[in-house]
């Protein structure tokens, strides 16, 4: 009798169709997996290759933003020098000149002025002068002296002038101070 079940079940379309449509379907769904999966692949190698266009670009930028800061900076270097050759050449006529002269002495006073002129063109600011408030901040103390005639904490002599351009300083003052 278990023979005659057996080979009902096996002769049954019914069955074969069922186990048939199993199959098709574990392999649609994992056809439709496998699609999925190599949509997700491709998704992946553009984002990757984006990400490394993008870091190639930014590299690039990078290097081209350098290059630039360097061509303004060595622009501006040039034309600062450019502003001191003239004063340089007075200089060296000054030198070759007789140092008894009565024009010796005008020639140095003329030199001054055409630095303090470029200086001014450029926006370069003196810092100290006698009878200014000590700052530490723009100022650096090298002597201290006892004065009653000047207040407290008072330039009593500039002993080297300092410079700077808006809020930079590019050198600081050495004073004499007075307490």
């Amino acid at each position: 009798m278990e023979d005659e079940k057996k080979t009902a079940e096996q002769c049954d379309p019914t069955q074969e169709k069922t186990a048939e449509e199993t199959k098709t379907a574990k392999k649609e769904k994992k056809s439709k997996k496998d699609a999925e999966i190599e949509k997700l692949k491709e998704e992946l190698d553009k984002k990757s290759e984006l990400l490394l266009r993008t870091a190639a670009e930014f590299d690039n930028y990078k290097k081209r933003t350098e290059r630039e800061k360097a061509g303004v900076a060595e622009y501006a270097k040039a034309g600062l020098i450019k502003q001191l050759l003239p004063i340089l050449d007075n200089i060296d006529r000054a030198a070759a000149a007789d140092k008894d002269s009565p024009d010796y002495l005008k020639g140095i006073e003329m030199i001054v002025k055409q630095f303090e002129s470029m200086a001014g063109n450029l926006h370069i600011e003196e810092i100290a002068k006698k009878g200014d408030p000590f700052d530490p901040n723009v100022h650096e103390a090298v002597m201290h002296i006892e004065d009653e005639t000047l207040g407290e904490n008072v330039i009593a002599e500039v002993l080297q002038k300092g410079y700077k351009i808006g809020d930079t300083v590019i050198r600081a003052a050495m004073v004499k101070v007075a307490n």
